[in-house]
This record gives structure tokens, sequence and C-alpha cells, in this order.
């Protein structure tokens, strides 16, 4: 079995905000394989599907940003999930808008979420696809670019990066983790 995450932040409130790439490409992966996000537990919006006869896992944790770790740690505890076959999708202000980076471990950077979830797992060591979102042009509190949603000119970029962090999870589904950060990490 395997589980793909997106962070974010529930609510139309944050629907297309830079902090709710993770949600975005998740609902991209579910849209391409007709999945639904129909199952509420865990403190989370999650499918529960078969690709290639092995179970897949999708969840949008409805906890806010930060406290993502309390929506996923339950649904591996449930699920008998490793760590291992675990992926994170979050929005990255180091990486420029359009950039993925894969990991297979690495510290929060600051990021709440991810802060979270190494709480919870007890780990750094899980693999991640950082979505850059870039910094503001312009100084501004660091809250306030996050939670704020993609100008006119950045939604092409924007369309392109969620695909392209949607064809890594469909990669993953294929083959393992380090040839598709191989293949990805361009």
């Amino acid at each position: 079995m395997k589980c793909i995450v997106g962070l974010g932040n529930p609510g139309k409130k944050f629907e297309q905000t830079r902090h709710n790439i993770g949600f975005m490409i998740i609902d991209e992966l579910a849209n391409r394989k007709n999945w639904k996000l129909t199952k509420k537990k865990f403190n989370g919006l999650y499918a529960l599907e078969v690709h290639n006869n092995e179970k897949v896992l999708l969840l949008e944790p409805q906890t806010y940003m930060n406290l993502s770790g309390e929506s996923l740690r339950p649904l591996m505890d449930y699920y008998d999930l490793a760590v291992e076959d675990v992926v994170i999708i979050y929005d990255e202000l180091d990486l420029p808008l359009g950039k993925i980076r894969l990991r297979e471990k690495g510290g929060h950077g600051g990021h709440n979420g991810i802060r979270s979830v190494i709480d919870h797992l007890g780990t750094k060591e899980f693999k991640r696809i950082r979505v850059g979102i870039g910094r503001p042009a312009t100084p501004m509190p660091v809250p306030d670019y996050v939670l704020g949603s993609f100008s006119k000119e950045e939604k092409p970029l924007v369309d392109d990066v969620i695909e392209k962090a949607a064809d890594a999870c469909e990669t993953w589904l294929e083959k393992p983790f380090l040839e598709v950060m191989n293949e990805f990490n361009q």
C-alpha cells in the first residue's frame, strides 16, 4: 500500500492559496484517476483506491497546515502503513515557482506542516515532494504570502508545476522513489 499526502488548509477561504498547492496536486491526481476523496476519518479527507493491484491512499488532512501530523499518524496506524510507503507534498518558499524537488529525508526548514509530520511520525526520513512557490517580490510577512492567492501572471507556472508533481506521484506508483527522484529532480 502507498499513501500520497498533500498538505494544505481546509475551507473555501484557502482553496487557491500558495499554502494549498499540496491539496491542488492531490485533486489533480484524483481527477486523472477518476478517484474521489469521499472518506472522512482521521481528521482528513481521503480516497482508498487500487492501482496495478496495489492499494493507494490519497489524503488531504483537514486539521489546518500546522497540525497535519495529527491526521497522517492515525491513518498510518489504522492501515498499518510504513513510513517508506508515504510521500508528502507541500509548498516550498525556497524553490522558485514552477520547480519541484523530491527528497527521501530532511528537516522541516521552518515549514510548520512538515514540523507536525516529523513530530507525529518521530522521524525526518520520509519521502517528500517540495513544490516551489518562491518568495514574495516585495517584503511582506511569510504568513500573508503563503496564505495569499497566486496572481494571474503566475497561473501558467502553477498549472505546470501541479502537472509535474502529479506526474511524479503517478511515476512513484510504478517505480522506486530513487528512480522518480532521478527523473524529476532536473
